[in-house]
């Protein structure tokens, strides 16, 4: 029965005993961590043997012959490109290579386009109002970066198919002030959705208002499945830009730091080729280059990327486990209750829950009183504001999988808990 059916008297009986197992849960003393998709020390070990692959004897050159000990190659040696390339689902020309973090990169496209325009446009800070559309909930950390530099940002709601494209057009289309959307196209933070064909190619058939508008795709999980049999798939948006005759129109976003070592991979940046031209110009200024050995390790242990899909079997293998008994106690405890509803991925980091309106910060707090944390009520949404109090990501990678069953029950009876509180509000 859901819980909304039924009687003051049931509810407050049903909550007398729902808080007695709270406190007992209490008592317990748990100290668990879903608040960020952090790989687990057993994920990070898959990895080990990559720090075995070069060493004082190695022959540390490129495949050009760039002695990868020096400076040179600003946008990356030619077997990086190819093997991030390859990754992303385009070709090494429309590739650099950067440092250890996809998040710099973005960071740093907004600062270029805020401080010295994009191709030729007007520089963001000359103009009077700059927008960008967030898909929501998405992202925290690419809400900050908007934030940072004061863009005023816009709620899009998210589909099953990848955010509202109807909503999306309205604004690029005629709001010249609309410079940027964040996208994360595969497995999204926090869903787990994978953008369909026709989505990917209503972006790639866009018609801005401005000419600078750009579209920030990340595609953090791009080979990040969970299982070998059902793997969701994505059109390449590099190709269908070009082919819809907006080449210029997107940047892409990828990086090896939940598939080698997170803070120690590589990231990579792909964009037309007058985009490129642009940014190597404005590389030659910011750095000497990026870290050639780093590039070399990699791609001397991964081979190919044959190499990294095989390699990320090995992380399902712990992070299969962890969703299974995450959405095994979702269902057999919330199912038919009205209260709550979550996405299933088969790939990413991450599982979101929306619970009853005006109820996550109350869930997410309660959770962290009996020791279970969780990322901040909000955090999915610009500002930090989500209009309806209902959206909680959980994370289940850092904890093991009968640490995440254990959590997850505390979980489910904080829901349970605060949804009887908000419902008898109301009776």
């Amino acid at each position: 029965m859901q819980y909304c059916e039924m009687s003051k008297e049931e509810l407050l009986k049903l909550k007398e005993e729902l808080d007695a197992r709270y406190t007992e849960a209490k008592s317990k003393g748990l100290k668990l961590d879903m608040s960020r998709g952090k790989p687990s020390a057993k994920q990070l070990n898959v990895t080990m043997e990559m720090l075995d692959v070069l060493n004082s004897s190695s022959d540390l050159k490129a495949e050009d012959g760039t002695d990868c000990r020096n400076y040179g190659l600003v946008d990356g040696i030619p077997e990086a490109k190819k093997l991030m390339a390859d990754m992303m689902g385009t070709t090494p020309e429309h590739v650099i290579v950067y440092g250890n973090a996809s998040l710099s990169i973005m960071y740093d496209q907004v600062s270029r386009a805020y401080t010295h325009g994009l191709l030729g446009s007007t520089p963001w800070v000359k103009l009077d109002k700059v927008k960008f559309l967030c898909p929501v909930p998405g992202y925290d950390r690419h809400f900050a970066i908007t934030e940072r530099f004061g863009i005023e940002m816009i709620n899009i709601p998210m589909t099953e198919n990848g955010p509202d494209m109807d909503m999306v057009e309205q604004y690029v289309n005629n709001d010249e002030s609309v410079k940027g959307i964040w996208c994360v196209p595969k497995y999204s933070n926090p869903q787990g959705y994978t953008y369909s064909d026709e989505t990917v190619k209503r972006f790639a058939a866009l018609k801005p208002a401005a000419k600078d508008f750009r579209i920030f795709w990340d595609n953090a999980y791009v080979v990040h499945h969970l299982y070998e049999d059902k793997q969701d798939e994505i059109l390449d948006i590099i190709s269908e830009c070009e082919k819809a005759g907006n080449p210029d129109m997107v940047f892409e976003f990828a990086s090896t730091s939940k598939v080698s070592f997170p803070g120690s991979g590589i990231a990579a940046l792909a964009a037309s080729a007058d985009n490129i031209a642009e940014i190597k110009k404005q590389l030659t200024i910011q750095t000497i280059g990026h870290d050639k050995i780093n590039q070399l390790r990699h791609v001397r242990f991964f081979k190919n990327v044959e190499g990294i899909r095989a390699h990320m079997m090995r992380h399902a293998e712990q992070m299969r486990p962890k969703f299974e008994a995450t959405l095994e106690v979702l269902e057999s405890e919330l199912t038919g209750l009205g209260i709550g509803t979550w996405s299933e991925p088969r790939g990413g980091y991450f599982i979101s829950f929306d619970a009853l309106e005006g109820c996550a910060k109350a869930i997410v707090e309660k959770c962290k009183e009996a020791g279970v944390t969780l990322t901040n009520a909000g955090a999915t949404f610009p500002y930090g504001k989500d209009p309806k109090d209902s959206n909680i990501r959980i994370a289940p990678s850092f904890p093991t999988p009968e640490e995440m069953k254990q959590a997850s029950d505390l979980f489910v009876l904080c829901v349970k808990i605060v949804s009887i509180e908000k419902i008898l509000e109301t009776k």
